[in-house]
């Protein structure tokens, strides 16, 4: 279907503010402006290690009817939501935490009626679906959430993060039948039956800056000796101990700010509840001092080799796995796997063989030839593995360790299969990306009693991988007791080198006076530390208890256990913290429309440093969904396979996917949409058109790129074969059909035929050449009609 979008008139215009700041090649916008989400805003204070956020999202309607607009966005996986509120017209609506169900119905009859309202759901720990709807012409509507969350303390530094995007990721499975339960570009599957709602539509490349980034952090070290701040990914400011990023910043990746901290010591505090008849404990205890050399292991080491990995992060998870291979010793025994939607080993046998130098140098030599390609069909993997290590002797410590950037959308799936498999073994995950998918890496590593490690940039590969080494040899402290004990959350069993113990717990009656953290070292040794509790009134407590507690009984609910759902409704709506049972929701009592609203699914941006090519899905893309507006997805090398998302649909050979999860109820199908006379915008699309706004910007483009392989020349053929294949995806995208263009395109058809033994060398001086003849070339630019506005089509 294809719509036309007719020009806004000047009095509209001066109302909400024409919007061409930063607009360049592959621009997508319209005579009424840009996407609803208007701006961005990330406030936050740490006091030591706990981090209160506000989240606010600004959206603006600039059409001549009332809109609905959706977006999907991510939070930090282990944060608390405990508030939201809508403000619009000077009119500020308090949300109410209810069912999930009734949240939605109660949304749904509100927009009928013509009523503001808004919703936020999770579905993911680390992913949500926020709608608001009746916004009126011209108007804006801001929606602000309330979190609370612990930092990550790690080898004397805390880590603050917030992600800003939600990645694409892969989709396994066969479609099923009926509405989707989203609006996103993939079709439902047995293997994720929510797939249409963690798959939004993505920005295509070289879109101008649509949303208004800003983020404030205020540190307050509470007692402790703060060092050092860094930001990763983004350039920040100091005032004080106030930090914030730049303007100009875009949100396509984490946000990422690690604070050292000095003088951290064991504590335990306890929050009393208003009955008085119980309360909630926090316990930290820092790792003790250990000698005590490791035991032997048997480790399986899983490299994800998919199409979503390819560029930095291929070469990051190479060094990783290598590294990790370069800690085993004779005594050890070893498998490296490389997966994709395909299983390769090196040249070793089937089995786990011994650490020797031989063997480790074969591992280390198949990971180097180790390129991006495929989908991520991360399941057989993981079984093969922990199948490996399933006979460990009882002297030795079985170890699988998983590196990936964790896209996929099948977690559910994921930690339902493996879960009657991990047994003894302990499963360390390492993240790599800059907007990872810590949500699912973290629970994968908390089933196995394991460690995650995130690397969100090349820079901070060596020094994430030296705390990596550390970590997946044997812990110090192993069968720990917490007393008092709590049913909930799960308590951790195991404390690792330079990473303090931090648990929750449920108390009945009056506060503990101490609490006894006990288990058994290295050489076998008693070990027990007996930590004074302090009385706290402090509120974040018993909120973090919540998601703690919350992420468990989801993830026993995800593998099977259903009868915790009663317990997961009672200790949401009790504590006020959402999750994926229930729903934010805010309705506004005045009416304001007769209930038409077009609806807009906002686009989010490409991933920084992603590498993207034409989208591909294990499964079809959904009929009707947005996937013109999104950009391609992955890109493998050259030479290579087309990307991840080529995957046979069933799964590779060998495996059968599982029985359809019908009726998911962590992930409901949506309530019926069939208000009379309600409309159904589609996500805006821009027209293939090769330069949008003439010929000088992509001249400019081309000057860049060529200083580009001015500054790489000298680095080794096969880090600039991937550099041309990078290039050659980037122009794809950009040159079109036009005729002016046809040096760059006849150059993009000449490095995609770029095999692994191809000649690098004359590729190069060929690229080179044709992008500084083409950067210094005097052909006209295209320039507009004075006073002209074109308009834009729009297709779904």
């Amino acid at each position: 279907m294809t719509i036309s979008v007719a020009p806004m008139k000047e009095a509209e215009g001066d109302r909400v503010g024409w919007t061409t700041e930063d607009a360049g090649v592959g621009a997508l916008r319209t005579e009424r402006g840009n996407l609803p989400l208007e701006r961005i805003d990330v406030r936050a204070a740490v006091t030591g290690l706990v981090g209160r956020t506000v989240l606010t999202t600004g959206f603006v309607n600039t059409h001549e009817t009332a809109l609905e607009a959706t977006y999907v966005f991510p939070l930090p996986d282990r944060a608390a939501v405990t508030g939201m509120k809508m403000t619009a017209a000077d009119r500020t609506v308090e949300a109410e935490l209810q069912e999930r169900g009734a949240a939605r119905q109660a949304y749904d009859d509100a927009i009928a009626a013509g009523q503001r309202a808004s919703i936020v759901e999770e579905d993911r720990p680390d992913v949500f679906t926020m709608r608001v709807g009746n916004i009126q012409p011209g108007e804006r509507v801001t929606v602000e959430l309330s979190l609370v969350g612990p930092l990550v303390f790690e080898d004397g530094a805390a880590t603050f993060r917030f992600p800003l995007v939600v990645a694409p990721r892969y989709v396994p499975g066969q479609p099923l039948d009926g509405p989707p339960a989203g609006d996103g570009h993939a079709a439902d599957t047995d293997a994720v039956p929510d797939a249409s709602r963690i798959t939004p539509p993505v920005l295509l490349p070289g879109f101008p800056n649509p949303v208004r980034l800003t983020i404030g952090v205020e540190v307050d070290p509470a007692g402790l000796e703060l060092g050092e701040v860094r930001s990763s990914l983004h350039t920040v400011a100091r005032e004080g101990n106030t930090l914030t990023v730049e303007p100009g910043e875009r949100a396509d990746r984490d946000f990422v700010l690690r604070l050292a901290y000095a003088g951290a010591r064991s504590a335990a505090v306890s929050v009393p509840d208003e009955s008085g008849d119980g309360g909630t404990y926090q316990v930290t205890v820092l790792p003790p001092e250990s000698s005590a050399p490791a035991r032997p292991r048997d480790v399986v080491l899983l490299l994800d080799r998919s199409g979503s990995m390819s560029g930095w992060k291929m070469v990051a998870a190479r060094r990783a796995a290598a590294r990790i291979v370069d800690t085993l010793t004779s005594a050890d025994t070893f498998a490296v796997i490389t997966f994709d939607d395909r299983l390769d080993r090196p040249d070793l046998g089937g089995g786990l063989v011994t650490g020797t130098d031989r063997h480790r140098f074969r591992a280390v030599e198949h990971l180097a030839r180790t390129g991006a390609r495929g989908g991520t069909e991360m399941v057989q993997p993981l079984r093969e593995g922990l199948t490996l290590l399933a006979g460990a002797e009882s002297d030795r410590d079985p170890v699988l360790v998983l590196v990936t950037d964790g896209q996929v959308g099948n977690e559910d799936q994921i930690l339902r299969d493996i879960a009657p498999l991990i047994g003894r073994t302990r499963v360390h995950a390492v993240g790599i990306d800059t907007a990872v998918n810590a949500g699912f890496l973290g629970r994968l590593a908390a089933a196995g009693a394991g460690r995650c490690e995130l690397v969100e940039s090349e820079d901070r590969l060596d020094e994430a991988m030296t705390h990596i080494q550390r970590r997946i040899g044997a812990p110090v402290v192993t069968d720990v007791v917490i007393s008092p004990a709590s049913g909930l959350p799960k308590q951790p069993t195991a404390v690792y080198p330079g990473v303090p113990l931090v648990a929750f717990g449920r108390y009945r009656g009056t506060a503990p006076e101490t609490v006894v953290v006990s288990g058994r070292t290295r050489d076998g040794a008693d070990w027990q530390e007996t930590v004074p509790v302090l009385r706290h009134a402090e509120p974040a407590v018993r909120a973090q208890w919540a998601r703690a507690a919350l992420r468990d009984l989801e993830d026993r609910y995800a593998t099977g256990d259903h009868a915790v759902e009663k317990d997961i409704l009672r200790i949401s709506l009790e504590h006020g913290v959402l999750c994926r049972f229930t729903a934010f929701v805010a309705v506004d009592d005045r009416v304001v429309s007769d209930g038409k609203v077009h609806r807009v699914v906002q686009p989010v941006e490409q991933p920084s440093g992603w590498e993207l090519a034409a989208p591909k899905f294990a499964s079809a893309p959904r009929a009707g969904g947005p996937l013109a507006a999104a950009a391609p997805m992955f890109a493998g090398p050259a030479g290579g396979a087309a990307g991840p998302f080529a995957g046979p649909a069933g799964g590779p050979d060998g495996f059968a996917p599982p029985a359809p999860l019908a009726h998911h109820p962590i992930a409901p199908p949506p309530a019926p949409r069939g208000a009379p006379g309600r409309g159904r915008m589609p996500v805006p699309a821009p027209v293939p058109a090769p330069v949008p706004d003439g010929l000088a910007q992509l001249r400019e483009i081309a000057a860049v790129e060529a200083r580009r392989l001015d500054e790489a020349a000298a680095r080794p053929v096969w880090e600039r074969r991937d550099l041309l294949a990078d290039l050659a995806s980037r122009l794809g995208i950009l040159v079109g059909q036009d005729p002016t263009c046809e040096p760059l395109r006849r150059l993009v058809a000449e490095l995609t035929e770029l095999t692994a033994d191809g000649d690098v060398d004359r590729l190069w001086a060929r690229a080179r050449q044709v992008l500084g003849e083409f950067a210094s070339s005097a052909a006209a630019e295209e320039k507009p009609v004075a006073g002209e506005r074109r308009k834009r089509r729009f297709w779904r």
